[in-house]
């Protein structure tokens, strides 16, 4: 989709989820299909839905939930691109840019996925939250 198509209806989504490793899918079916009843492109889509899966499994996985024992995603498309938040409980470190990992390490990836696929993306931290915010080219 253009941005000179976007309509002007578009809505922001905004799902509370168990902090628990399944509703990973069950935020990515859901942003899958919020996407293609906007007629974005598939790849546009299968990298937004990636981003929100790294986003999330690394809020379940480093950070505690929120109050209620959730955690939070949320998704909009505007002219700068599909943009997508995962909020969780403020975990003791920050997410950060990880230049190299080692070739061997399991992990530590996720991020340079991230930012490889986005067009930006930064944190917000505040006293009993923290925000992960990227935008995805579509």
């Amino acid at each position: 989709m253009s941005s000179a198509t976007l309509p002007a209806d578009v809505s922001v989504v905004d799902v509370v989820l168990p902090h628990e490793v399944s509703a990973v899918a069950d935020a990515r079916r859901r942003l899958a299909a919020y996407l293609k009843r906007y007629r974005v492109t598939e790849t546009a889509s299968d990298d937004a839905q990636l981003v929100l899966s790294e986003l999330m499994s690394n809020a379940i996985r480093y950070a505690p939930p929120l109050p209620a024992g959730e955690v939070r995603a949320a998704w909009w498309i505007d002219r700068a691109g599909i943009h997508v938040e995962v909020t969780d409980g403020c975990g003791e470190t920050e997410p950060q840019r990880i230049t190299d990992a080692h070739p061997e390490s399991i992990g530590g990836r996720g991020l340079a996925i991230v930012d490889v696929l986005t067009s930006m993306w930064h944190v917000r931290t505040a006293d009993t939250h923290r925000t992960v915010h990227a935008i995805i080219p579509n």
